[in-house]
């Protein structure tokens, strides 16, 4: 009796591991590539934090440096994921490397 418990109480937690939530996680800073292209050199941090948003990093050690990273998952797998840094010398834009959030390409843009 106690060897069919313990096999029937075996099955049964077997079976949760199907039952698992994952929930969808978005992280970071949409970027389309229509607000990207409004990026240029020359601009201050203020237009750029007011065209960007935020950025989700600012680096200590690189303070002339902001990135801004964005990340999804659905069910717990990788959807897309994306980053680029905006430079600055003097308060002012001098170079951008990476691109815009591919997958917001047509949406409006979020302030």
């Amino acid at each position: 009796m106690r060897l069919l418990a313990t096999l029937f109480l075996s099955l049964a937690l077997s079976g949760c591991g199907s039952i698992v939530h994952r929930i969808d996680v978005q992280q970071g800073n949409i970027v389309a590539p229509e607000t990207f292209a409004r990026l240029k050199t020359g601009m201050t941090r203020t237009e750029v934090r007011a065209l960007l948003g935020t950025p989700l990093l600012t680096d200590v050690f690189h303070a002339n440096r902001w990135d801004y990273y964005f990340r999804q998952e659905q069910r717990g797998k990788l959807v897309e994921q994306n980053k680029f840094a905006v430079y600055f010398e003097n308060e002012k834009v001098v170079r951008v490397e990476g691109g815009p959030t591919l997958s917001a390409a047509g949406a409006a843009p979020k302030r």
